[in-house]
């Protein structure tokens, strides 16, 4: 009866949302996907991909276990140092206002909060600022996390690579179209979809504890093109392109995650060194290979296989909504290769926390001046007494030339 009543749902599913007018090519119904499946594999089916939800959260529990077994004490091992920061006193009317509003504030919103608190404007700023510097992530969570993708993004891309590596299409990518979409899923790379796939998943649903980002709302945009473009790339047996697209950005990925990981734990020259390393393969992937051969190979090379369709279209939109992320993130990429290039150094991540640093300051604003003025006292003592030194032998200098004018008169 259960067999019965997902096979019902299924079709009705098929009815009304998988239309095959709208999502297969003319002439191909969905009993037709994955039809030549022989032993050892699969006919892809939409049923498939509700693994992915419970895998997301197995991957959250994974995720918990390795950021504290694993990756907490690494961090204490690569010597990350958390910032030591001041605490705001309890204002439970200040708290309030903070929890519902965050940032920005109005000045009369800060007017209204004198009153009833019964603190200066200034004294609500400062208290505004020890609050919000307060959540600010550590370095040791921004570690832990950068550390769970790296591990992920290395062996999904090993791993993707291992399996792709012999197949036709991997080297000709007109191999990913012919006889679509009645092309089998090899075990291989049904395990590296559903697997990807609910690694997203487990993104999407950590996002509210994860650390956000200048590109937040970008991230959130990727994370649900990237989940829309694998799961119609599975149900429509796109998947030989589909593994070539994910091998592709896993390609970079860990990359950057390891440099992250070094600039927490202070290793400027790795960082730096990794950065680099990230930055050619980034450039080289995403604005070379997926545009001009993917991208090409999804929009050019597969008319001569089949006729344009609704679902041709909709899937190639879904690749240009990655490939415009993949310009964006270019350009702050390019910025800091600019910093690194003319400034000797990479300063600081471009996609760095949402708060800016500049947010920081008046956490610690005398210790800071303090330290500053150390730092210029040293030079300024030299020159204040190389400069004394020339006023005092200028005097001498004046006088004796005084005495010699005076001597020929009293002679």
């Amino acid at each position: 009866m259960t067999t019965i009543a997902v096979d019902r749902m299924e079709e009705l599913l098929n009815q009304w949302l998988w239309q095959e007018n709208f999502w297969l090519p003319p002439g191909v119904i969905w009993q037709d996907v994955g039809n030549d499946a022989i032993e050892g594999s699969r006919r892809p089916l939409p049923r498939d991909l509700l693994l992915t939800l419970p895998l997301a959260l197995g991957f959250i529990a994974v995720r918990f276990v390795f950021e504290r077994v694993v990756a907490l004490p690494l961090s204490r091992t690569l010597g990350v140092c958390d910032r030591v920061r001041a605490r705001a006193p309890p204002e439970p009317k200040l708290e309030a206002f903070y929890l519902q509003r965050k940032n920005p504030y109005s000045q009369s919103e800060l007017l209204g909060l004198e009153k009833h608190c019964g603190l200066t404007v200034r004294q609500i700023h400062h208290w505004l600022r020890l609050r919000r510097n307060q959540d600010k992530p550590s370095n040791t969570k921004k570690f832990c996390e950068a550390s769970w993708r790296f591990v992920f993004y290395l062996i999904a891309f090993v791993a993707g690579l291992v399996s792709l590596i012999d197949t036709p299409w991997f080297w000709n990518h007109r191999e990913c179209w012919r006889g679509h979409p009645r092309q089998a899923v090899a075990e291989a790379q049904y395990w590296y979809y559903v697997l990807e796939l609910s690694f997203y998943w487990s993104l999407v649903f950590c996002v509210s504890v994860d650390v956000k980002r200048k590109d937040f709302k970008e991230q959130i945009v990727h994370h649900i093109a990237t989940i829309f473009l694998i799961s119609f790339s599975y149900c429509g047996n796109y998947i030989r392109v589909g593994t070539l697209v994910m091998l592709v950005h896993d390609s970079s990925d860990f990359l950057l995650e390891s440099a992250k990981m070094f600039n927490y734990a202070g290793w400027r020259k790795t960082c730096d060194g990794l950065f680099v390393l990230f930055a050619v393969v980034f450039l080289v992937t995403r604005l070379v290979i997926f545009p001009c051969r993917v991208v090409y190979s999804t929009t050019v090379e597969s008319l001569d296989f089949f006729d344009p369709f609704p679902g041709y279209y909709f899937f190639n939109a879904l690749l240009l909504v990655l490939q415009a992320l993949h310009v964006f993130w270019a350009y702050l990429i390019l910025r800091m290769v600019y910093k690194f290039v003319f400034l000797g150094k990479v300063e600081r991540d471009e996609r760095s926390d949402e708060e800016s640093e500049g947010e920081e300051e008046e956490e610690g604003d005398g210790a800071e001046e303090e330290s500053c003025w150390e730092q210029r006292k040293g030079p300024l003592n030299s020159r204040l007494v190389s400069l004394a030194n020339n006023c005092v032998l200028n005097n001498l200098t004046h006088q004796r030339r005084n005495i010699n004018s005076r001597m020929p008169k009293a002679r």
